[in-house]
């Protein structure tokens, strides 16, 4: 019987619906084949304890920004206090940043200026950007093209739930389009097409945990383990077997992630290559 194995590229174990339970988690995540995963930090003053964790559990690995919901109440990160972070070795991105405007639309212009911000540290270090976009689509675009052509970076759409012309905007640039359970949602078959149009090798998945668990477990507390259930769906929506899948988004995050990557992954194809197909 072929083992799967995936990468939860996104999660949040350092949120207080975990305290005390990551060790739990991390094996409940290996037992549904979930070898490793990326915990966000999303408030730059919290890095230390993210960081701890990562350095903890082999399998963890980090990444740490100013998410954009908070860039009008927390300091406004710098492009070098984003380098030195990213000097630790399982800091794997920079991020989560971004655009939204489906709560905090007042704080736009802010969140834009920390975006640019954290776009420039990922030009620097060469880490993937990792973008949470909500009800700011144009904008978001907008800014992604005008960066890359300023220089070119790696980008993930963290949890994409946008519509297509950003999916294929991204996609343009050689982004990536992060699948998380609001894929597997009932009603979500438009996203899942966005999906199915995206290339194979540009295509993650993750958990986005401890929020948006997918079926059967809707409504619950997300976590690692159940990456497995949003990539059943993900196969599906592609047409691929699940092990194919699997393996598919595991070589595309070992591709963008390189400081994650597993020993003797490929890394052939560059992040930054421009096209859909």
């Amino acid at each position: 019987m072929t083992t799967a194995f995936l990468v939860d590229s996104h999660c949040h174990l350092d949120f207080p619906d975990f305290e005390g339970e990551q060790a739990d988690l991390i094996a409940r995540a290996a037992e549904a084949g979930v070898t490793r995963m990326v915990t966000i930090c999303t408030r730059l003053r919290l890095e230390p304890q993210v960081r701890a964790m990562a350095e903890a559990h082999a399998p963890v690995f980090y990444a740490a920004g100013t998410h954009p919901m908070s860039a009008a109440e927390e300091p406004l990160a710098t492009v070098d206090e984003l380098v030195a972070l990213a000097e630790h070795p399982k800091f794997v991105g920079i991020g989560e940043t971004g655009l939204d405007y489906h709560y905090t639309a007042k704080s736009k212009d802010i969140q834009q200026q920390s975006l640019r911000i954290h776009i420039e540290a990922a030009r620097r270090t060469g880490l993937p950007l990792i973008i949470h976009a909500r009800a700011a689509d144009e904008d978001m675009a907008r800014i992604l093209a005008e960066e890359h052509a300023a220089g070119a970076y790696s980008c993930v759409m963290h949890c994409f739930s946008s519509g297509r012309a950003l999916a294929e905007a991204a996609l343009d640039l050689g982004f990536y389009l992060s699948m998380s359970g609001i894929a597997a949602f009932p009603k979500s078959g438009e996203l899942r097409e966005i999906f199915a149009m995206a290339p194979r090798d540009r295509i993650l998945v993750e958990t986005d945990s401890p929020y948006l668990a997918p079926p059967p477990h809707r409504g619950k507390r997300n976590e690692p383990a159940y990456v497995a259930h949003t990539a059943r769906v993900g196969a599906e929506a592609m047409g691929m077997e699940f092990e194919e899948f699997a393996r598919q988004t595991t070589a595309n995050f070992d591709r963008l992630f390189t400081r994650a990557a597993t020993p003797g992954a490929a890394q052939d194809a560059p992040a930054t290559a421009s096209g859909r197909g």
